[in-house]
């Protein structure tokens, strides 16, 4: 789809405004265009020498026409709000509904956080479509009543209209094309810019050393010479194109006045037409500047519908066409000969995987560092999706079954994963009212953070920063474990959920977890040996194989 394509679809979205919009452009460019056609009636009264009250009325009217078309541009501005407005929200809650939803394949060599930052772009569009919709409905319909207008004064000008829509033409043919494509390649650059000023506020501390410093600031330079060279090629279109339009004004200006003068001294028009077709010829002239210099925010919203389009364009996880909900209560897992393989890898993950897990069973999952646990845990828990061989819950293929039911019956920790901006509440239960008080204590109890909330002047209330920076890694985690567990689900999918804890800790929360009593299935990949001593089942890994699976 084009970036046109795609901007025309966005503003399909609220065609009414967008009409009502065109209705004032129209009505105020009559009105504007109506003003020279009073000041050539006022011009030739004056000429006659005598005061009347037609000419006090034309005035007037001359007057109210000026008010009138304040009015109607302020009505125009009312539209436009309520138009950004529409689209900030409906941005929004595109970006917040397919961000955690969109297919692995879709996400794999993309910076999460670089695609979220895109919703800025909303930003352009917003203010880029109101001036394009005001400012643009507004020249090009004055252009067009201006060119008919003054073809009822001498046929000549019709040459004039025929100039100036050539003009226009010969700009959007030999330049639209290389404007998008510029300003696109620009656009990329400064999200380059960007996304290395996150990295360097994201390991701000191992920038401080001098030499990391200093290479922090040649590598912002690199970045910044590709933008500037970009923007320069971008600049070097617009330059062009306001190029063109200077060496039009002259000829056409020098011409008209020539002509004009030519036509009041042979007598086919008198000085009030002369005036007035001036008047007109210069809101004419105008309002082609304005379009000129209105493409370099016509080029920058196509560029933010193009970023935004990219992201609303990836693939989301496709939602289950299951009729009859299964409700799961003992969820037991199969895999027959599955294997995975990463996009544009040349070699597979995960090969000829196949095992079974009954309800209840405690399972670690070891091995060296590339072998593929990892994988295996993400496929287990529904985040990844296998290439190749089959997947069964219950007896039921995994692209058969309600994904949204399974996930709600599992808790999970994935490697990186941090408290995000918000009390400490709301990171373990989401706000879920469905969850008690007893529910909630009992969460908190089982991975020693009563004593820690018991400490905080604001208790559970307690704002985190992004990423829980102001708490220590150990409480991190609990909050973490704390919200795994919150629902008592059917199966626990960790992934070194207890590192960062020390050792006593630790192990208290792994027998917790491991418990008897607790009747969940707990998958786990860690490098501490307590939970090897208290898992009932060890699954070796090597290469994306497995290399042993011994139950104890």
């Amino acid at each position: 789809m084009t970036s046109l394509k795609r901007l025309f679809n966005l503003l399909e979205l609220d065609k009414k405004d967008v009409s009502q919009i065109f209705f004032y452009a129209i009505f105020a460019g009559i009105v504007s265009l109506s003003l020279p056609l009073g000041i050539q009636a006022i011009v030739n009264f004056i000429q006659s020498g005598r005061v009347s009250a037609s000419w006090i009325v034309l005035v007037i009217l001359v007057v109210f026409g000026v008010a009138l078309g304040g009015i109607l541009s302020l009505m125009q501005l009312r539209i436009t709000e309520n138009l950004q407005q529409k689209m900030f929200v409906r941005s929004s809650f595109e970006f917040a509904t397919r961000l955690p939803k969109i297919e692995f394949k879709e996400m794999y060599g993309h910076y999460p956080p670089e695609l979220a930052n895109r919703f800025f772009d909303t930003l352009t569009i917003q203010k880029g479509t109101s001036k394009l919709l005001v400012d643009f409905s507004a020249a090009i319909l004055q252009i067009v009543f201006g060119v008919v207008l003054l073809s009822l004064y001498h046929p000549f000008f019709i040459i004039f209209g025929l100039l100036l829509l050539l003009l226009l033409y010969v700009i959007f043919k030999f330049s639209y094309h290389k404007g998008t494509e510029t300003n696109l390649k620009t656009s990329k650059n400064k999200y380059k810019t960007a996304g290395w000023l996150q990295e360097i506020a994201r390991n701000n501390f191992s920038f401080r050393n001098e030499l990391n410093y200093d290479f922090a600031l040649e590598k912002n330079n690199t970045i910044i010479k590709q933008y500037l060279y970009s923007r320069e090629n971008h600049f070097n279109v617009i330059k062009r194109q306001f190029s063109h339009l200077i060496i039009f004004k002259v000829i056409i200006t020098a011409s008209l006045l020539i002509i004009g003068g030519y036509l009041v001294l042979s007598q086919q028009m008198n000085i009030g037409q002369f005036v007035a077709s001036e008047i007109i010829i210069l809101l004419v002239i105008n309002s082609v500047e304005k379009i000129i210099l209105g493409l370099e925010t016509f080029y920058d919203v196509l560029t933010a519908v193009e970023k935004i389009g990219q992201v609303t364009d990836m693939e989301l996880e496709k939602e289950s066409d299951v009729e009859n909900k299964i409700c799961y209560t003992n969820i037991s897992l199969e895999t027959d000969n599955m294997g995975f393989q990463f996009p544009e890898s040349n070699f597979g993950i995960l090969n000829n995987i196949s095992l079974k897990i009954n309800s209840g069973e405690k399972i670690i999952i070891d091995g060296e560092n590339g072998s593929g646990k990892t994988t295996l845990i993400r496929i287990l828990s529904g985040l990844l999706h296998p290439n190749s061989g089959n997947f069964y819950i219950n007896d039921d293929t995994f692209r058969k079954i309600d994904i949204k039911q399974y996930r709600s019956r599992i808790g999970s920790i994935i490697q990186g994963e941090t408290p995000f901006e918000g009390t400490i509440l709301e990171n373990i239960t989401f706000n879920d009212k469905n969850i008690s008080t007893e529910d909630l204590k009992w969460a908190l109890d089982a991975v020693q953070l009563t004593s820690f909330i018991k400490t905080l002047p604001k208790g559970l209330d307690t704002k985190i920063f992004p990423e829980g920076k102001q708490l220590s890694s150990s409480n991190a985690q609990k909050i973490l474990l704390a919200r795994s567990i919150i629902h008592k689900p059917d199966i626990l999918f960790y992934e070194e959920p207890t590192d960062k804890m020390d050792v006593k800790v630790a192990n208290e929360i792994i027998d917790f977890i491991t418990s008897e009593k607790n009747k969940w299935t707990v998958i786990v990949s860690s490098q501490n040996p307590h939970w090897l001593i208290k898992c009932t089942r060890e699954i070796t890994m090597q290469k994306g194989t497995i290399l042993s699976d011994t139950k104890k």
